[in-house]
C-alpha cells in the first residue's frame, strides 16, 4: 500500500532514522495510541458533544469509543473495504466523526475527511479522485440534504457503492444508527482480522484536501508519524496533558480539528468538548461546566468569545490558552483575551502540509504575539530566501521554505504538484512570503501569488490588510494587484464596509496615521457586499484580481 500510493514520496531512510533517533517519529500508529489509552482508562470521558437545539450533551467514554470504532471497522470490512482503501466522511463535529474516523483506520483504510460546507462539485471531485467506495454523511444538517447530494455523487462516481447516513434513514442509504447496534464484535474472527489490518506508523493516515485559491483541490498525504509530529506543540510548547480538557471549534474535517481536536487529545487520554454548530455563548457555559483549558481555532472565534464574555460574564478560571492560526492577531484581541478571558492568545503558523511549524510561547508579551507568527518548533527547519535561493537578511522578506518530520509526504495523484513546490533536499516552498525577526520569530507578510510588486518594491499585503481591518468602517478586506503600465502593479483594496463605505482617502489617512510607508498604500478602492471564498473560508483573491483588472 505504502509504495503504490499515487503521488506519495519515498523518503530517505537516513532522514527518517534521524527522526526516530530524536523521538520525533516512533513505531506506534494513531490507532495504537488510542487503544493503549482506551485500555488503561475505559471509564474516562473521551468526548462531550453539544448539539444545537438540545440542552444536554452526549458523553462517550474511551471504552465506548473503542467498541464503536471496532464495530465501524467490522462494518466496513463486511462492506468489502480493503486495507489501503480510502473511505470518505462528511460530518459535523461529534462522537460519530471520532468513532467512524478510528473505525476507518482500524479497518486498515485511509481517512478522507470532507468539510461539511462542501457541495456537489467538490464532493464529486474528491470522492472520484480517491475512488472511495464508502461515504459517511448526515441525512440532513443545517437545512441541507446531504443524503440527496451523496446519492447524486454516486450516480456519477463509479467507485462509490455505499452511502451511510448519520441521522434519519434515507432511501438508498445504510443507516449508521442501525448498523452500529449490531454486535459485530461477537464474530470470533474479528480480532484476528483487525490485527492483520492494524496500521503501521508510516502508513497513510489521511488524505486531506486543501480548498485552494487558484486551482483544483490538492490531496495532501499524511502518515501517522507526520501528523503526530505536527501536534508536538501541544505538549512540548504549551505544556498541556491528559488532565487538560480541550474544546475544538474548527471542523474535524480540517487539519486543525482532525489533528489537534481529535488525534492529539485522544492520544493523551484527555476529554474533548465539541459543538456541532459554533455558539460562543454556549461555549462559555461549557468552559464553566466542563472546565475547558484550551482550544485551537481562528482569531474570529476568539473575538466572538471575548464579546460574549463581555455581555454575560462566566467563570472561566479553568481556561488558559486560545491558540490562533491562519491570520495575524490584532494587538487589541491579544489584550482583550487577557483582560476579558484571563487567558493567553498564542499565535501559530502552519499549513495542511506541515501542521504547526512555529508558535509563540506562553508568557510572551502582547507585542510579540500580535507581530509574530511564532518561533520555530524544535523538530522543524525553515529558511527564508530570495529569488536566487539565497538566505535573506534579518528583517527582509523572502520565500518561506520548510522541512522536517511533520512535513506531508506528497499530493495524491499529483506528484507533479509536489515537484513544483520542492526545492531539493527535502525543502518545501510553502508559497508564503515571510521575514525573520531579530528574536528568531517569523512574520508571514503575504502569499507568493498575493504579492504586489509596485515599481520594484514588494508590498507586504498581509500587513496592509491587517491595518485596514482596524479602520472602523471596514469589516473585511483583501488587497490585490492590478496591472499598471508604468509601475507594473498597483494595490487595490477591496472592502466589505461596516455601514457607509469609507473613501480611499479615509483609508490612506488611516494607514498614514498607523505609520505605513506611502509606497505600500492601495491606490484604488472597490466596495463589495461580500468576498468570494473557498469552502474553508479563504478569500479567492484570483477572482478579485480577474474582476477588477478588467474593470
Amino acid at each position: 500500500m505504502t509504495a503504490q500510493t499515487p503521488g506519495r514520496l519515498q523518503l530517505d531512510p537516513k532522514v527518517t532514522d534521524v527522526y526516530r533517533a530524536n523521538g520525533w517519529w516512533d513505531d506506534r500508529s494513531v490507532v495504537d495510541d488510542f487503544l493503549v489509552v482506551a485500555a488503561a482508562q475505559p471509564d474516562t470521558t473521551a468526548t462531550v458533544c453539544f448539539t444545537a437545539g438540545t440542552d444536554e450533551p452526549t458523553r462517550r467514554t474511551y471504552g465506548e469509543l473503542e467498541l464503536l470504532s471496532r464495530r465501524v471497522a467490522a462494518m466496513l470490512i463486511d462492506l468489502g473495504v480493503q486495507k489501503g482503501d480510502v473511505v470518505s466522511l462528511q460530518l459535523p463535529n461529534g462522537w460519530e466523526f471520532v468513532s467512524i474516523g478510528y473505525g476507518i483506520l482500524r479497518a486498515g483504510a485511509t481517512v478522507n475527511p470532507l468539510v461539511p460546507i462542501l457541495r456537489h462539485r467538490d464532493v464529486e471531485f474528491i470522492v472520484g479522485r480517491t475512488e472511495s467506495s464508502v461515504v459517511f454523511t448526515p441525512t440532513t444538517w443545517r437545512g441541507f440534504d446531504y443524503a440527496a447530494m451523496a446519492a447524486g455523487v454516486r450516480e456519477r462516481v463509479d467507485s462509490l457503492e455505499h452511502i451511510i447516513t448519520v441521522g434519519d434513514s434515507a432511501e438508498g442509504a445504510l443507516d449508521f444508527a442501525e448498523l452500529i447496534q449490531h454486535p459485530w464484535e461477537e464474530d470470533p474472527a474479528l480480532d484476528t482480522e483487525l490485527a492483520a489490518r492494524r496500521p503501521d506508523a508510516d502508513d497513510l493516515l489521511q488524505i486531506q484536501f486543501t480548498s485552494g485559491t487558484t486551482g483544483e483541490p490538492k490531496g495532501v498525504l499524511h502518515t501517522h508519524n507526520t501528523v503526530k509530529s505536527g501536534t508536538r506543540a501541544v505538549t512540548d510548547v504549551f505544556g498541556l496533558g491528559g488532565d487538560d480538557v480541550c474544546f475544538m471549534a474548527s471542523t474535524l474535517a480540517h487539519q486543525t480539528g482532525f489533528a489537534l481536536g481529535m488525534v492529539k487529545p485522544l492520544s493523551m487520554g484527555a476529554t474533548i468538548v465539541y459543538q456541532d454548530v459554533w455558539d460562543a455563548e454556549a461555549l462559555l457555559h461549557a468552559i464553566e461546566s466542563e472546565r475547558i483549558a484550551w482550544t485551537v481555532s481562528a482569531t474570529a472565534f476568539a473575538v466572538d468569545l471575548i464579546a460574549a464574555q463581555e455581555r454575560t460574564p462566566h467563570d472561566l478560571s479553568s481556561f488558559r490558552y486560545f491558540v490562533c492560526g491562519g491570520a495575524p492577531i490584532p494587538p487589541k484581541v491579544v489584550e482583550d483575551a487577557r483582560r476579558v478571558l484571563d487567558a493567553e492568545l498564542i499565535a501559530v503558523w502552519g499549513m495542511t502540509e506541515n501542521l504547526i511549524v512555529t508558535a509563540t510561547r506562553p508568557g510572551d508579551p502582547v507585542g510579540l504575539v500580535a507581530d509574530s507568527d511564532g518561533q520555530l518548533m524544535d523538530h522543524m527547519e525553515l529558511r527564508i530566501v530570495d529569488e536566487e535561493g539565497l538566505p535573506v537578511a534579518v528583517g527582509e522578506s523572502g520565500a518561506l521554505h520548510t522541512r522536517g518530520p511533520s512535513q506531508f509526504v506528497g499530493y495524491f495523484h499529483r506528484s507533479d504538484l509536489y515537484e513544483d513546490s520542492s526545492r531539493g533536499d527535502g525543502w518545501f516552498d510553502t508559497g508564503d512570503i515571510a521575514r525573520l525577526r531579530p528574536d528568531g520569530g517569523i512574520r508571514i507578510v503575504g502569499r507568493t501569488k498575493d504579492l504586489i510588486i509596485r515599481g520594484g518594491e514588494n508590498v507586504p499585503v498581509a500587513e496592509v490588510e491587517d491595518l485596514l481591518l482596524r479602520h472602523p468602517g471596514v469589516t473585511d478586506v483583501a488587497v490585490v494587484a492590478i496591472p499598471d503600465d508604468r509601475l507594473g502593479e498597483r494595490g487595490c483594496a477591496v472592502i466589505v464596509p461596516a455601514a457607509e463605505a469609507p473613501s480611499l482617502r479615509d483609508l490612506t489617512s488611516h494607514l498614514e496615521n498607523e505609520g505605513m510607508a506611502k509606497q505600500f498604500w492601495p491606490e484604488r478602492l472597490e466596495v463589495v457586499d461580500e468576498m468570494p471564498r473557498t469552502p474553508s473560508g479563504k478569500i479567492q483573491k484570483y477572482v478579485l484580481r480577474e474582476r477588477f483588472s478588467l474593470s
